[in-house]
């Protein structure tokens, strides 16, 4: 009975995705399908309904809508060239000085705007005809930009952090908010580090020295935006608000910012830019009611426990069930995108960690980080798609200039998994955590 749940479950489930039903409804059905094993119908249909309905009742989910509508205003609000401007301050004397702007500007969009896909569109559609123009191999500027645009995932404020505190049961949001920026700049240094070695072997350009009035003009102009995560970091450190009351005020900064400060958004786009957001939100409302489903589905037939059995039998070492951990979550990234991999996954694993002493937050810090690598990979990683289309490169063209980049993702991931410090140090310093 039990490995019959299973198979019902993750089964249907991958019959489901393969015949192309959406997700959410994937997600939905085949939990349905495995409640139905002990349950009659009517009963098994109340209880998935239950769940749904209550698991959206959380103040915390509050934040995505805010969180996605800023990021949409920012999207339209001509912040991406300032942001790429200020990168060319930054990463402008460097080897292949436009392939570290490309990683800087990913950085700072990615954790202002908290979506990857965003950035990859934002950042790679302004920077790859500059670097064509330079000399650059289209299909390296791809996979730099494809590669680098996942940082701001791991750079607060981000969504992906607010699901899964909310499927972890409870953990900090703010936590997780301060133990993503060390990894998430380790992500965008080795990607530097990488890019930078293979731009010098190429010979690919170093930008002329700005000049210090064009540094000071174009700092001035990239600060309002950065501020965001000054407002916001800072006033959840200082406890002044909830990381849920901190996106209603990214709202209206950017708001501020779009219309009055750069004068780039009109009252005439925000319906559109409403609409937009509405339904991004629905879809990710959907996608997490009909995991919560799922969640209660596999906790009833006690699927963690078995998987923890199974992977117990294997090894007892600690470090080897983490390394396994990570292994099928990079297997399950490249076949599943970010939000239902986490929503998924989370409940099965979690267990797991923590019977092996693992911190909830650093298990977070490492299992975005591994699902980030996910989206950058063939043949269902959204950012590769987007990074593709922007840089007019087909993907098969792509593949190979990513896998030393992938290479040092997967170090870094490295890290991150076995050196919880990296994750913790700033929570336990900034939060007492």
């Amino acid at each position: 009975m039990d490995w019959l749940v299973i198979s019902v479950l993750f089964g249907s489930f991958f019959v489901f995705l393969g015949i192309g039903v959406p997700i959410s409804f994937a997600i939905g059905v085949s939990s349905l399908l495995t409640i139905m094993l002990s349950l009659p119908f009517d009963a098994a249909i109340t209880v998935i309904s239950q769940k749904m309905a209550t698991g959206l009742d959380s103040f915390a989910l509050l934040a995505i809508p805010f969180f996605i509508l800023a990021g949409n205003i920012m999207n339209q609000g001509g912040i991406a060239m300032r942001l790429i401007e200020f990168a060319k301050i930054l990463g402008g004397r460097l080897p292949g000085s436009l392939a570290h702007v490309n990683v800087i500007a990913n950085m700072m969009f990615g954790a202002i705007s908290g979506s990857a896909v965003a950035s990859a569109a934002a950042v790679g559609g302004t920077m790859s005809p500059l670097q064509k123009k330079e000399g650059y191999d289209p299909s390296f500027s791809a996979a730099v930009n494809i590669s680098s645009c996942p940082t701001g995932l791991l750079i607060p404020p981000s969504n992906t952090f607010i699901v899964y505190s909310l499927i972890s049961g409870g953990t900090s949001i703010a936590a997780l908010f301060l133990a993503g920026y060390i990894p998430g700049l380790m992500m965008g240094l080795g990607l530097m580090l990488v890019a930078g070695f293979i731009a010098k072997k190429r010979g690919y350009p170093i930008a002329p020295r700005a000049s210090k009035a064009e540094v000071i003009r174009k700092t001035l102009e990239a600060l309002p935006s950065l501020g965001l995560i000054i407002v916001i970091m800072g006033g959840i450190i200082a406890g002044i608000f909830t990381a849920t009351e901190a996106s209603a005020i990214a709202v209206v900064y950017t708001l501020m910012l779009a219309m009055v400060f750069y004068r780039e958004v009109s009252i005439k786009q925000l319906p559109s830019i409403i609409l937009e957001s509405v339904l991004t939100t629905s879809i990710v409302m959907l996608l997490i009611g009909a995991s919560m489903g799922m969640s209660w589905a596999m906790a009833n037939a006690d699927i963690p426990y078995m998987i923890s059995d199974a992977l117990m039998a294997v090894s007892d070492n600690p470090i080897i069930i983490i390394l396994m951990i990570n292994i099928i979550l990079l297997v399950v990234g490249v076949f599943m995108d970010m939000t239902p991999a986490l929503l998924i996954f989370t409940p099965i694993f979690l267990p797991i960690a923590l019977d092996l002493g693992m911190d909830p937050v650093h298990f977070g810090i490492m299992m975005t980080f591994n699902l980030c690598i996910g989206i950058c990979t063939p043949p269902v990683g959204s950012a590769l798609f987007i990074g593709c289309s922007v840089a007019k490169v087909r993907i098969n063209k792509v593949i190979r200039p990513l896998l030393p980049f992938y290479a040092v993702l997967i170090l870094a991931l490295m890290l991150v998994t076995f050196i919880p410090q990296l994750s913790l140090i700033l929570p336990q310093t900034l939060l007492g955590y």
